[in-house]
């Protein structure tokens, strides 16, 4: 007699499932405990790992949302239409992350009301709380589309398309504001800040690479999702974003280094300082190299080239936003900050967290709509790239 195989963790959900565990119990020990028995922080170092990484980088590499939604019923480019919802996934778990990593870092979540009533309108944080509490409402309706359509609810479903375009321009102006006021944020530190990074021009910059690191993430993510769920983009498309992503990033680049000249500090690149060192490691992996392979026709042209130019895109916009949030204000206030072992576990909780949440909605909900249900037929395999002079699209794989 046959018995039916158990239940057998896969090494990836065995990961997820420890790092869930390890995050839920220092996060009680957090609430319980208070910030002292899991962080590093102090009196000198108030804002760290949890700032400088989940919320800064979490909010910029979510940018994607705003960006492909405006270039498809803003600029009417259908073609990208297939990337739309993927992309609204991605930047909605992205903002509830980041709500989360905010509660978990500034305590008393049953004040979270606050700022709905209690209005200082002269405060960058105000503004920012009030974005961000408005554009994750957007993006919640935006996707709600997907959710009425898995429900059967045709009638909310056409309700929610009739708002999609108003939705849509309120995100994108929602966006621009909170992305650009992230950087003014640092603004009111002149004399903290290091000249590398403090610049009246922040609030650009900041809106520029989060463009440059929502366009990878697109990238990224259909790359990924090609490989585990046998959900993907035509390779053409993520070619062209391949493309808007160079461009992006060499404007960004350009603005970069323009704006130090004219603030008088690009000498400081040329010194031996801790700061220079980490402003090369930033330039060079944020906009050097994957500009450099992406204006390589082999490289963007091809799945792998494409997904490694994008990984090191948001690895340099990641040491960027650490950058401007530790390392420019580690010389004014001396010595140097490093998270503790249990202020990355949370970290990395709500990382594994925001992959779950997406592998879960990709299983259940109509997330890639142009894309055919998976069969058992080989053409769904991961193909390789068609030889030079093979016409047709291919499948990002």
């Amino acid at each position: 007699m046959k018995h039916s195989p158990g239940y057998r963790l896969s090494p990836w959900q065995g990961v997820f499932y420890l790092l869930l565990a390890t995050g839920l119990v220092l996060t009680v020990i957090r609430f319980t405990r208070g910030l002292g028995a899991v962080t590093n922080l102090s009196d000198t170092y108030p804002w760290g790992l949890w700032v400088g990484f989940d919320v800064l980088c979490g909010v910029g590499l979510a940018a994607g949302g705003f960006t492909i939604t405006a270039m498809v019923y803003i600029f009417n480019a259908d073609r990208f239409k297939p990337i739309v919802r993927p992309a609204v996934l991605t930047a909605f778990l992205g903002y509830v992350l980041v709500v989360t990593a905010l509660l978990i870092d500034l305590g008393r979540p049953w004040n979270l009301w606050h700022p709905l009533v209690m209005w200082n309108p002269h405060s960058v944080l105000f503004e920012v709380a009030w974005c961000v509490m408005l554009y994750t409402s957007v993006l919640a309706l935006e996707f709600s589309g997907v959710v009425f359509e898995k429900l059967g609810w045709v009638r909310a479903v056409k309700i929610q398309k009739i708002f999609t375009v108003p939705l849509v321009i309120v995100g994108v102006l929602l966006s621009t504001l909170h992305q650009s006021s992230l950087g003014a944020l640092y603004l009111i530190a002149p004399g903290k800040l290091h000249p590398l990074w403090y610049t009246s021009n922040l609030p650009l910059l900041f809106f520029a690479s989060a463009i440059s690191a929502g366009l990878a993430m697109v990238i990224i993510e259909s790359r990924l999702s090609a490989r585990a769920f046998v959900q993907q983009l035509e390779l053409p498309l993520i070619k062209e974003i391949g493309r808007y992503l160079m461009t992006v990033l060499g404007i960004y680049g350009v603005i970069r280094l323009s704006d130090l000249q004219f603030q008088g500090e690009l000498g400081l690149i040329f010194e031996t300082s801790y700061e220079a060192m980490m402003f090369h490691l930033e330039y060079f992996i944020g906009v050097l190299l994957p500009f450099g392979l992406l204006a390589i026709p082999k490289v963007r042209e091809s799945a792998r080239g494409l997904y490694i130019s994008s990984l090191f895109a948001v690895l340099g916009f990641i040491t960027n936003r650490l950058n401007v949030s530790i390392t420019a204000l580690e010389g004014a206030q001396g010595g140097h900050y490093v998270p503790a072992w249990s202020e990355v576990m949370i970290t990395l909780m709500l990382i594994a967290i925001g992959f779950g949440a997406f592998s879960f909605a990709v299983r259940h909900l109509n997330v890639y709509p142009s894309v055919t249900e998976p069969a058992r037929s080989p053409t769904l395999v991961p193909a390789r790239l068609p030889s030079r002079g093979t016409s047709g699209s291919m499948s990002l794989g």
